[in-house]
């Protein structure tokens, strides 16, 4: 007998519910600045086709599949939520218990892929700060052999 086991509830599924919707909210919110950021590297590679922006083109695409995998399982994660509820409304406790089960695996494997992508990110900032650095650096050197 497991003295810690509580009765999954309508209430402990909405919570649930609310923290899935606010992490869609975040993942859209990333996808509408990596389709504003895809925009204006279109425009800045028809101008002048340089490879940091091909780099850059390619890191974006590999983030923008993951953020599209985020999403999916994100909604699958809420869909299942969604049907435990119906489960639980209809009485099928032990069903709902499952399902809710898989619900929570797939937010799991979400913020998983979510990290992943953030990492992704960073080293393409990183990537581009230590460019910029190496410019600067080379800008200096210029200004103290002039002087």
């Amino acid at each position: 007998m497991n003295l810690f086991r509580e009765e999954l509830t309508l209430t402990t599924l909405a919570l649930l519910l609310s923290a899935v919707s606010l992490i869609l909210l975040a993942y859209t919110n990333r996808f509408l600045s990596y389709a504003q950021l895809v925009r204006q590297l279109r425009d800045r590679y028809m101008e002048n086709p340089t490879d940091i922006t091909v780099a850059q083109i390619e890191n974006l695409r590999k983030r923008l599949n993951l953020t599209r995998t985020m999403q999916g399982l994100g909604i699958a994660s809420l869909f299942l939520c969604v049907v435990s509820m119906f489960f639980i409304y209809i009485g099928l406790q032990l069903l709902s218990a499952y399902v809710f089960g898989v619900a929570l695996l797939l937010l799991i494997a979400s913020l998983g892929v979510s990290f992943r992508e953030i990492q992704i990110s960073t080293r393409s900032l990183e990537i581009y700060l230590g460019a910029m650095e190496k410019r600067q650096k080379k800008l200096s050197e210029n200004t103290s052999r002039q002087l």
